[in-house]
């Protein structure tokens, strides 16, 4: 662990290649997630598919299993530790962190907003644009404060979701199923909206963004959270100095794992409809709930991987397009959209679910290559670019190599 902690020390004030590795992995569960919403109305189960075969519920279970909801929570934690970067970076510039950040978070905002407008309106970025302003407000807080933040904020609102999924348990399924057919109502207004022409898809994703927003709203608190565990980390310095041990990874691996897998398996089984029509939104939320216990194993897990023998070519293959990991982003929706909408094919609701996990590992492929490639010439995306100019209100030539680019 000595060689590992040397390594970190002899990076700084450059980039952690731990951050930008992990964020490249969490880029990939984004994608396989958001290639399904957006492939159809049927998208992991959010609209029971009457159609759909074995093959497709299996395919899609283990997506909800092992990426829905996972992977965003991994970039809030990567997002609340880059925020005790961000201050760092600022008071070496002798610069004023506050005004900064605020600008940041301005154009998330305005990169968010434009995102759910014309290409998904599954966006992250407006939430990480409001909800951040909160780590502003906490960036003083001691690391323990942080962690004990996160902790209440997780459980009273893993409280509240369990108690509501509970609750739908004993709504009437004759009710249930009513609420279904009415939700398959809209399927063919979605379908004609997608695969008309440009405008058309506009309006559609217009019609989308409050049914989003409220999803957003409700999962708000756990960004949160995961959010403050990040800046407890980030100002503990966990992923740079390599303070913690390979054993307490390896615990964290096989308690989030025996704690999360289980509670996941449930809510793809439930939202696969294994038992029956009342139990979708109960699965949800247990998997919801239990979902940050996999992702802390899968970051500790990748931890464990890029200290191994073939750490070093994983954070190779990773860390570049963790780097330009906003760009990959929206170019992941872009490209999903011009697939999927009239923007260009028109497949939305042609596919079948393993057709659109395939075509998203290649694409997730295509991105490391050309992350690789652009992140050997260049210092910046091209979206990371544009965002740092209006962090620092400047264009970003300065030669300073810290962390405010993560």
């Amino acid at each position: 662990m000595s060689v590992t902690a040397a390594r970190s020390r002899s990076e700084q004030p450059g980039r952690i290649q731990a951050v930008d590795a992990l964020r490249g992995f969490a880029l990939l569960g984004i994608l396989l997630v958001n290639a399904h919403m957006m492939a159809g109305p049927y998208g992991l189960g959010t609209i029971p598919d009457p159609d759909s075969s074995v093959l497709d519920r299996s395919v899609e279970g283990l997506v909800q299993t092992f990426a829905a909801g996972k992977f965003f929570l991994m970039f809030s934690f990567l997002f609340g530790y880059s925020l005790t970067l961000q201050v760092a970076s600022a008071e070496r510039a002798g610069a004023r962190p506050v005004p900064r950040l605020l600008r940041r978070s301005l154009g998330l905002l305005v990169l968010g907003v434009l995102h759910a407008v014309f290409l998904y309106t599954g966006d992250i970025l407006v939430s990480y644009a409001l909800l951040g302003l909160i780590l502003v407000a906490a960036r003083g807080c001691s690391p323990r404060a942080a962690l004990r933040a996160a902790g209440i904020v997780y459980g009273l609102l893993g409280a509240a979701f369990l108690l509501l999924g509970a609750g739908t348990l004993l709504v009437p399924a004759a009710e249930t199923a009513e609420v279904d057919a009415e939700l398959a109502q809209g399927v063919p207004a979605l379908v004609d909206g997608y695969r008309g022409d440009a405008a058309s898809v506009v309006r559609t994703n217009v019609t989308q963004m409050p049914e989003q927003l409220l999803a957003a709203l409700l999962l708000g608190g756990f960004v949160v959270a995961a959010f403050l565990v990040g800046l407890h980390c980030g100002k503990r310095r966990l992923l740079a100095d390599g303070q913690v041990s390979d054993a307490r990874l390896r615990r964290v691996v096989v308690l989030g794992v025996l704690a999360g897998l289980p509670g996941n398996v449930f809510m793809a089984l439930s939202v696969g409809g294994a038992f029956g029509p009342r139990w979708p939104v109960f699965g949800t939320m247990v998997g919801t709930v239990t979902a940050p216990a996999l992702t802390a194993a899968y970051v500790c897990g990748m931890l464990l991987l890029l200290r191994s023998v073939r750490g070093p070519r994983v954070a190779a293959l990773l860390a570049p397009a963790g780097r330009m990991a906003l760009t990959n982003y929206l170019s992941q929706s872009a490209v999903l959209a011009l697939v999927f909408t009239g923007y260009g094919l028109a497949l939305y609701d042609r596919l079948d679910p393993l057709a659109v996990t395939i075509g998203a590992l290649l694409l997730y492929a295509g991105q490391l290559v050309l992350s690789a490639r652009l992140m050997a010439r260049h210092r910046y995306g091209p979206v990371e670019w544009l965002l740092r100019t209006v962090t620092l209100a400047r264009l970003p030539h300065d030669l300073d190599r810290s962390a405010a680019a993560h």
